[in-house]
């Protein structure tokens, strides 16, 4: 990717006011606020502080009010994340809503680039780029989560991965300043995402950063076509997939040449249950809150699972989903 050729911002820059100058907050402070209605497990301890960004600029002087050793936490649908009873210290950022933009940035009889932030969901980018007749990025309409998720796990489904159509990203660091990378300057695999070791870093940059924004190329397609094949995506997740119960997707990753669902089923653990808190009947990879599961039945029930998927098989499954927080 030339990004001198599709990005006007191609340089660090920070978005916060001028030496001397205090501008004023414009998001919302939530204190104390339960996580169990930001995360689809819907279960989770309180966070001493929420904080939804009125736009990026917002987010970016916010970061710079707060002390530097406070803990961030970064969350978008929160739909692969656990939170832990305990609750969260520190302060909790929401995305999903407020860094909403979504634009055609070029359009050829080819190829077009789409530039889009991290609180959109990937279900809409799928939806965008078909309207535009663009090809490539259907499987997003499987991905319950938002953009900047998808970038940081490098979230996948059918065969298909985000960073696959990724051409660059614009990331956050803690001292408000933006930086758009290209995706080459990544390492991405299954489930992972790394900045590759031989980029030099300034010797006074924040090693806490996050993504904001980043840019799709995609081939050209018909609207009619990439409809369908989302459409065919959603009814296999339907049919494949505990939509009616609170969960947070797969909860393991796939082992090289198998499957964890395979793996747990084979161990008789679907159906299996702590609290409220099960292995699905449908899906043995995914662990569905039954209607009054604490973050500690899920926690547990996922123990559970790699006991007995390790001591069957010997394979030590490798969790896909996040657990942050302090237990209770």
């Amino acid at each position: 990717m030339d990004m001198s050729e599709t990005v006007k911002l191609n340089h660090t820059q920070s978005l916060s006011p001028k030496m001397g100058m205090k501008v004023a907050l414009r998001g919302e402070v939530r204190m104390n606020e339960s996580m169990k209605k930001y995360t689809s497990w819907r279960a989770g301890g309180q966070a001493d502080r929420i904080y939804i960004p009125a736009d990026l600029a917002d987010l970016s002087q916010f970061l710079l009010s707060i002390p530097k050793r406070e803990a961030v936490h970064v969350v978008g649908l929160g739909s692969n994340l656990l939170v832990r009873d305990g609750g969260l210290r520190g302060t909790v950022i929401l995305l999903h809503g407020k860094l909403n933009n979504i634009q055609l940035e070029q359009h050829s009889d080819e190829e077009g680039l789409i530039y889009v932030e991290a609180g959109v969901t990937c279900a809409k980018v799928a939806r965008f780029s078909a309207l535009n007749n663009l090809a490539g990025a259907e499987f997003l309409a499987g991905i319950p989560g938002t953009v900047g998720g998808a970038l940081a796990m490098n979230a996948g489904c059918y065969g298909s991965e985000t960073w696959g159509i990724i051409e660059g990203v614009r990331i956050l660091n803690r001292s408000g300043s933006l930086k758009d990378r290209d995706s080459k300057e990544y390492e991405t695999s299954y489930r992972q995402v790394n900045l590759k070791s031989d980029i030099r870093l300034p010797v006074d940059s924040p090693s806490e950063e996050w993504f904001v924004g980043a840019w799709i190329r995609l081939k050209k397609g018909t609207d009619v076509t990439s409809r369908k094949k989302i459409k065919e995506l959603l009814s296999r997740r339907i049919n494949s997939q505990p939509l009616n119960l609170p969960s947070a997707g797969s909860v393991f990753r796939n082992p090289p040449g198998d499957y964890a669902a395979r793996l747990i089923e084979s161990c008789g653990l679907k159906g299996f249950s702590i609290g409220g808190a099960m292995v699905s009947i449908k899906h043995a990879n995914f662990i569905v809150n039954t209607g009054n599961a604490m973050a500690g039945d899920i926690e547990a029930v996922i123990a559970e699972i790699s006991k007995k998927v390790k001591r069957k098989t010997g394979i030590k499954l490798a969790q896909e989903i996040r657990i942050i927080g302090e237990a209770k």
